[in-house]
């Protein structure tokens, strides 16, 4: 399925970036602007990401199968809402390492996935982006 996405942060040097599903872009960016710990928590979250820094706790792979290796997840506040925004990584033509923010979860309940969040990702996975 072919979905259009917009960039919202990158490098100086554009070797990384981080886009929004634009679809889902109003749910996501209302999530984000409620109130500044969740603005707080994204930019550190972006930091790393950019930053090409591993830090498991806030962002890491959701590696359901083989098709959805390609998935992550921005974790925000384990241990409370547990929220997540679940991601697609890319690679532009132009090399550009692209992660692109797509479904918005509120309020993951379970340490495992549940069946309706293994669909999510599989259909995350599938989806193909215009950048």
């Amino acid at each position: 399925m072919k979905r259009k996405c917009k960039k919202i942060l990158s490098t100086k040097d554009e070797s990384r970036a981080i886009y929004i599903d634009e679809e889902n872009s109003e749910e996501i960016l209302n999530y984000l602007n409620q109130d500044a710990r969740h603005r707080k928590k994204f930019k550190f979250i972006t930091d790393i990401i950019l930053g090409n820094l591993k830090n498991t706790e806030v962002y890491d792979k959701e590696d359901i199968d083989k098709n959805c290796k390609n998935i992550t997840a921005m974790k925000f506040f384990k241990g409370q809402e547990n929220d997540r925004i679940y991601c697609k990584e890319i690679t532009s033509k132009k090399g550009t390492f692209i992660v692109i923010a797509a479904i918005l979860q509120e309020r993951k309940k379970t340490t495992k996935l549940n069946n309706q969040q293994k669909t999510k990702i599989k259909n995350l996975a599938n989806y193909e982006y215009e950048v």
